[in-house]
């Protein structure tokens, strides 16, 4: 009855979706060659190139993305799924994406349509594989949804594809190998990436002289740059050569502008930064160098080699003369503990999150007033079993056989003890106000922790002072040595993952999940939309052998 239930608001959702624009995508997923850097490899590819292929749409369409799996590499994961990075998916957690959280993988030589109103959000996004380390390989690109009544559309003139920035690590050996090596090998050290890329554009030690990638301006005219890192491991602090940059938008949230040199951007955060064309037409460097830990692992990473040119057009068809005018002075900052006050010191503001405030509903949830649960989390780094393991709370995270969505929606799961252990997952109660107090590790990494299905309030950051008025919001936050604290609501149900954003971090189980009010993800007006081709994706991976899964 359950099932019957609900595919009638499937029929009655897509009835009132007839205002909004139908946007039908294709996916051909298969092992192409690309070389970003100059150096061919076979990957797990979108359409054939890399980054995929890019969506674009305004905030009230509805999504169709038809996935085909085409993979018979056997160095790397021929099954797989896609997570639609920032997207809330309001009665649609079935098509967030996330391995046996939210489907089962999609299974070689089959498909899937992946169906999602927007509802009315709009932001920089991105999607990426979410099964084990299979980002690594290649799947993994932008998604922009645009909003016509955009509070910030008076301060800038061009806002479009050529405007998406993407910054990614790239390796040159297929994730399967490296990740079973990262977790099985002393000294068990994150697997160093073997370039840096700007827009799917880089170069390695030793490598080709591959041209920078280009972004086109106009003097006199604003641009909406939309930064996105799409990387596994790496952080970058990005910034353009005598440019200010006004930050306006974080992970999908407007935020008042905040006007910078340069920010340091973490895996899967988004920033849209204002950048006016004020200067002589001339090349501008844009900078990204990497933040990771031991980096001398991978003779072939330089990490500060990560540029593209800003190109006013009437200018040479040449890089920029001379060197970065920013790159020595980030290097510094970001080897240091305290990056914003030390970049300051060398002349160069740098963002700091703790001065984002954010357009709407600014104050968190329930403000000052105490939250309706607290739920600590204590991470943790343990390699003495001769397996690394990050835990939380002493758990490491391992995927249930079936998706949690799949057994709070056909097995009634509805409390706490129902679910493994390994699954360590949290059952939230509707309409409360959950605050997450994320204890750091002193392991020297700032991790970045990202929930699925929210965007959240952060009360206490890195940086800064408690803030429940008018915190930052967004999607994407990073946990380093102190206590990071985040509020939000319970007003969306669905199974969602909380995890850090080092993929090879979440492999190692860093990584809980809530599951938020499962009643209602069964009955009521915001119970989940099932189709039966989700139904069917269970039942076609289980039957594979595991060398197709």
């Amino acid at each position: 009855m359950v099932l019957s239930a609900s595919f009638i608001f499937l029929a009655l959702a897509l009835s009132a979706f007839t205002s909004a624009a139908d946007l039908n995508f294709v996916f051909n997923i298969d092992n192409s060659v690309v070389s970003p850097d100059g150096f061919d490899r076979a990957g797990v590819i979108v359409n054939g190139i890399y980054p995929g292929t890019l969506i674009q749409a305004q905030k009230d369409d509805v999504l169709h993305i038809t996935a085909n799996n085409n993979l018979t590499d056997p160095t790397m994961r021929r099954s797989f799924s896609i997570h639609w990075h920032g997207l809330f998916q309001m009665r649609t957690a079935s098509e967030d994406g996330p391995a046996f959280v939210n489907q089962c993988p999609i299974a070689p030589q089959h498909s899937y349509t992946y169906d999602i109103p927007l509802n009315g959000q709009s932001g920089t996004f991105w999607y990426h594989s979410h099964l084990s380390s299979q980002y690594v390989d290649g799947l993994r690109g932008p998604l922009v949804v645009y909003d016509a009544e955009d509070p910030h559309l008076s301060l800038y003139d061009v806002d479009d594809e050529n405007t998406i920035i993407t910054l990614a690590d790239w390796y040159h050996l297929p994730g399967i190998g490296i990740e079973e090596k990262f977790l099985n090998e002393a000294p068990f050290h994150e697997p160093i990436p073997d370039t840096g890329l700007i827009n799917g554009i880089g170069r390695y030690n030793g490598g080709p002289q591959v041209p920078w990638a280009r972004i086109n301006v106009e003097q006199g005219k604003r641009y909406r740059l939309r930064v996105i890192n799409i990387s596994a491991y790496s952080a970058f602090t990005f910034s353009v050569d005598d440019h200010e940059l006004s930050v306006i938008e974080a992970d999908g949230i407007s935020h008042d502008p905040v006007t910078v040199d340069g920010f340091k951007i973490l895996v899967a955060q988004r920033y849209s930064a204002v950048l006016e064309a004020n200067q002589p037409v001339d090349n501008y460097w844009i900078s990204a160098p990497m933040t990771l830990q031991h980096s001398s692992d991978n003779d072939n990473l330089d990490t500060e080699n990560v540029f593209a040119v800003l190109h006013y057009v009437g200018a040479d068809d040449a890089d920029p003369k001379g060197k970065p005018k920013n790159l020595a002075t980030v290097t510094t900052a970001t080897t240091s503990a305290n990056v914003v006050d030390v970049a300051a010191s060398g002349g160069l503001k740098l963002l700091d999150e703790s001065d984002l405030h954010p357009v709407f509903n600014p104050e968190a949830p329930g403000g000052s007033g105490p939250a309706d649960r607290v739920i600590d989390l204590n991470f943790h780094r343990d390699s003495d079993t001769g397996e690394l393991e990050w835990t939380i709370n002493g758990i490491k995270y391992e995927s249930p056989d079936l998706p949690t969505l799949l057994n709070i929606i056909a097995n009634n799961f509805s409390t706490e003890s129902q679910f493994s252990t390994s699954e360590h997952t949290f059952v939230l109660n509707r309409d409360e106000v959950i605050e997450l107090q994320i204890h750091g590790s002193a392991d020297g990494h700032t991790h970045p922790f990202h929930l699925h299905g929210h965007a959240f309030s952060v009360v206490q950051a890195m940086t800064g002072a408690p803030n429940f008025v008018n915190p930052p919001q967004r999607d994407v936050v990073g946990v380093g040595g102190s206590t990071v604290i985040i509020r939000f609501k319970t007003d969306n149900p669905g199974p969602w993952f909380l995890h850090c954003h080092i993929d090879w971090h979440l492999v190692a189980g860093l990584a809980v999940v809530f599951a938020e009010a499962p009643n209602d993800q069964r009955v009521g007006p915001q119970s989940q939309i099932i189709k039966q081709e989700w139904l069917d994706l269970c039942p076609i991976y289980q039957a594979l052998p595991a060398d197709l899964q």
